[in-house]
């Protein structure tokens, strides 16, 4: 982890920030609070029908905001978006990728595997190197990647997700080492457990109810990021509680694996976090 003197506030009056996963969810609402900000917001989603109520409520917000539909899976068609973004306006200072799927079910077949990592591991590791050289160039720019505790703590049901977050991590926490005192900022934000659709959906797929010390809302966790864009701290833990599980894992593998499988109930749940 880069380690330093915190900086000052990000300013986000007049940047101009990409969202991914703007639909719904804790990118929506990153994107509406980016807009209330200051911030220029381009939010990013595969559903036009979502994004066309979301682009009213920017513009109500920001006045140059606006959406774009955008399969992020597709990394050749998401980079060349974030090309045309930096050709309208000149430069992106923020990137917040937020999208993400989540475990399929009744799959074991290489393809799922596959999926999950496209959307969720190299899709922002595509949108993160294609604006790191004009964030360079300029001095200054931050990129947050939202991974998921299920990447630092896994458990039974998680085989493709749970890996595709932990390697989103690893990838971010390298580059923002290699970026170091370069003006530019890169975090791994772990939101802890959200009633997202995807968060809630998991719950009522059979999930148990994650403990109270983990769980957020999406103010909770969009007003942690909007204080800690652009510091020196890599992480941003919404439930800092999460971080002793590697620690546990470590000094008590056999309890902490016994206790991880009873509060995931079935082998079969859908992701935890997020």
């Amino acid at each position: 982890m880069v380690r330093g003197r915190r900086s000052p506030g990000f300013e986000l009056a007049g940047a101009v920030a990409v969202v991914t996963g703007a639909s719904s969810g804790l990118g929506r609402r990153f994107a509406d609070d980016l807009a209330t900000a200051g911030a220029v917001v381009v939010g990013v989603a595969r559903r036009r029908e979502l994004l066309e109520e979301v682009e009213a409520h920017l513009r109500d917000r920001s006045a140059g905001s606006s959406t774009r539909v955008c399969d992020v899976s597709d990394t050749d068609a998401y980079c060349a978006l974030l090309a045309e973004v930096e050709r309208a306006f000149g430069r992106i200072d923020v990137l917040v990728n937020a999208a993400g799927i989540g475990e399929p079910r009744h799959e074991e077949d290489l393809s799922k595997y596959r999926r999950v990592m496209d959307t969720n591991y190299f899709a922002p590791v595509a949108g993160t190197l294609a604006v790191l050289p004009g964030m360079l160039a300029r001095k200054r720019g931050v990129v947050v990647n939202v991974s998921s505790d299920s990447g630092r703590a896994p458990g039974p049901g998680e085989p493709a997700y749970g890996p595709s977050k932990a390697a989103l991590s690893a990838f971010t926490e390298s580059m923002a080492m290699r970026v170091a005192g370069t003006g530019v900022r890169l975090h791994v934000l772990y939101p802890g457990w959200v009633p997202t659709p995807m968060g809630a959906g998991a719950v009522e797929e059979g999930m148990p109810m994650p403990p109270r010390a983990v769980r957020r809302d999406e103010s909770q966790v969009s007003k942690l990021l909007l204080s800690r864009l652009g510091d020196d701290k890599v992480d941003i833990d919404a439930a800092a509680v999460a971080r002793l599980a590697p620690v546990a894992r470590a000094l008590f593998p056999r309890l902490y694996r016994r206790g991880v499988q009873a509060a995931s109930g079935s082998a079969a749940a859908t992701p935890a976090a997020r």
